[in-house]
């Protein structure tokens, strides 16, 4: 067994002191850490944050510890039959996937701060936390004794925990499964509202599944002052940062219930069901996948679609979502140069970061779409018994619980046995092309008897003159421009700041001052680089940047009324 001791008694450093005891019977020993964690597909490069490490033998001597990468450390083991780590880590960040440690509370995510060896990893692995006594832990891991365990290391890096006096605690069971919801923070939990309104949307994930694949499971929820939204899945939890608290029970409980049902559907869907290159993870290197649209957009359009099956979504809350994510799409021009495949593989290049303009696409965006087609598509073509939850419920029982991981040709293949048609052509334009996604998503919201209604931004430099803007000040910054359009012509450039419109101060007043001289030439004065410049726009009698919306058809057919309550139920 491997032991690992968590200390808290440095908080006001937030440096969180480790130890790991290692057995070990070879004469060289690699002790590694994380290079990245699941469900965020880009190198974090934890060990920047590791201090005084240092190694010791069974006798207690120090032993050298060679780095050999900026992750791991190459100990001579052939005199010893077990090593003590120690090391510490600092922890000053808190968000959904991070570690953290102050005067009230040690947050830990395992896979941040945790080395393992490749001897160990399959070794049952023990956790005791040196923490005040009157501190509850929130945690998936089994309590035994005063201490926890977990069966090898790949669970532990996939079990976070909260320890903290503040913790506020209601459960729920659903076909079997007790589920547990934490709060950790200022916050005022509405036990009676909140159980009602998760235990719908986890009984109907559930019952589509058919079973859940855990016995227990936890929302570990970091309730932070200040604006916070951020979700990461595990196989037994999920945490959850949001903020500020004294809304999470106003506007933000739609996004609460939003985030939480996205990442319990992670537990079927990247848990289970996972891509092959993926299976298993290794937390050394990158993990290069195409299938983000299969891990992220599906888990995406599901994740929303539950609240409206589970009745907590009304249709227009629903719709107002989906609407988000198309307007996403069709302001994305990344989507004429990327395939969401490709975008998927260059998480690890860019992160989740913007980068380049127009250079890639959301794989939770496209992926959602793509999707949301499939799924209506799928319910045409077998009149309406099937869709993808029979697609997901099958890579489940075929591939999540026999281990296995799924590949493109496997989520393609399911597609065609159900539909009894080929998809070939559709997974080469779509997943892994570059073709326009209108028609297709026009053609599935019309089986559902509903339409895709666009009209010209109802902001001037956005619907007339092709580019959006950031405030700045009383200034405001551009970024993002319509390929071709007046701004574009007009030279105008991504990080321009807009100073004046035909020499008169913006002044907080950009669109106002746009639209007064509507009739006249419009140059903007505009400050880039420390520099002045002034750029005169082309007259062009056209739209660029569209508002797009869903509405329900007039009067809908009998198909496409039997189509729609399908879909939604």
């Amino acid at each position: 067994m491997t032991k690992f001791t968590f200390s808290a008694e440095n908080h006001s450093q937030q440096y969180i002191k480790i130890t790991a005891e290692f057995k070990t019977s070879t004469d060289e020993t690699i002790v590694q850490l994380p290079a990245w964690r699941p469900g965020r597909y880009e190198l974090a490069n934890f060990a920047k944050y590791v201090r005084d490490f240092k190694v010791c033998n069974s006798e207690g001597r120090l032993v050298a510890a060679e780095k050999q990468t900026k992750d791991s450390w190459k100990i001579d083991t052939s005199a010893t039959d077990s090593i003590l780590v120690e090391y510490s880590f600092y922890a000053n960040i808190i968000n959904a996937g991070s570690t953290f440690l102050d005067e009230e509370q040690l947050y830990v995510n395992p896979v941040n701060c945790c080395v393992y060896t490749e001897e160990s990893f399959n070794n049952e692995v023990s956790v005791k936390l040196n923490v005040p006594a009157y501190w509850e832990v929130a945690t998936s891991m089994e309590k035994v004794g005063e201490d926890f365990k977990v069966a090898n290391f790949d669970e532990l890096l996939d079990s976070p925990f909260i320890a903290s006096s503040k913790l506020q605690h209601g459960e729920y069971e659903s076909n079997g499964t007790i589920f547990h919801i934490w709060f950790n923070g200022e916050v005022k939990p509405d036990w009676p509202r909140i159980i009602k309104d998760f235990k719908a949307f986890t009984d109907k994930q559930i019952e589509r599944f058919t079973e859940f694949p855990v016995k227990e499971y936890h929302f570990l929820n970091q309730i932070l002052p200040y604006k916070a939204y951020h979700g990461v899945e595990h196989q037994k939890s999920t945490v959850i940062s949001l903020g500020p608290s004294y809304d999470i029970f106003g506007s933000l409980y739609k996004e609460l219930m939003g985030v939480s049902s996205h990442e319990l559907y992670h537990t079927w869907n990247v848990k289970a069901i996972r891509p092959i290159e993926m299976y298993p993870y290794d937390f050394s290197k990158e993990n290069y996948s195409k299938l983000g649209y299969i891990c992220e957009g599906i888990t995406t359009y599901q994740g929303d679609l539950f609240l409206l099956k589970s009745g907590f979504f009304s249709e227009e809350d629903y719709l107002k979502e989906l609407t988000s994510q198309l307007q996403r799409h069709f302001d994305n021009f990344g989507r004429f140069n990327y395939s969401v495949a490709e975008s998927s593989f260059d998480t690890w290049l860019d992160g989740y970061s913007v980068g380049a303009p127009s250079r890639k696409v959301s794989i939770y965006t496209e992926g959602c779409l793509l999707t949301f087609v499939i799924d209506v598509q799928l319910r045409k073509a077998t009149d309406n018994k099937y869709g993808i939850d029979e697609v997901m419920k099958r890579l489940f029982f075929n591939f999540g619980l026999k281990n296995k991981g799924v590949s493109e040709n496997d989520y393609q293949s399911l597609i065609e046995s159900i539909s009894g048609e080929s998809y070939q052509i559709f997974f080469d334009d779509y997943f892994n092309g570059t073709k326009a996604y209108e028609l297709i998503i026009t053609e599935a919201l019309d089986v559902l008897g509903l339409e895709l209604i666009h009209k010209p931004s109802n902001k001037y430099n956005e619907g007339r003159l092709g580019f959006k803007t950031q405030k700045k000040g009383s200034n405001e910054v551009v970024t993002a421009l319509y390929p071709s359009g007046p701004a574009d012509l007009a030279r105008l450039t991504i990080g321009d700041e807009i100073i004046a419109v035909n020499d008169f101060p913006c002044s907080g007043a950009l669109n106002k001052w746009l639209n007064y001289f509507d009739d006249d030439t419009k140059t903007v004065t505009v400050l880039r680089e420390g520099r002045m410049i002034s750029l005169t726009f082309p007259e062009v009698n056209r739209n660029f940047y569209m508002t797009y919306s869903i509405s329900k058809i007039d009067k809908p057919t009998r198909d496409q009324n039997n189509a729609y309550n399908s879909w939604k139920k």
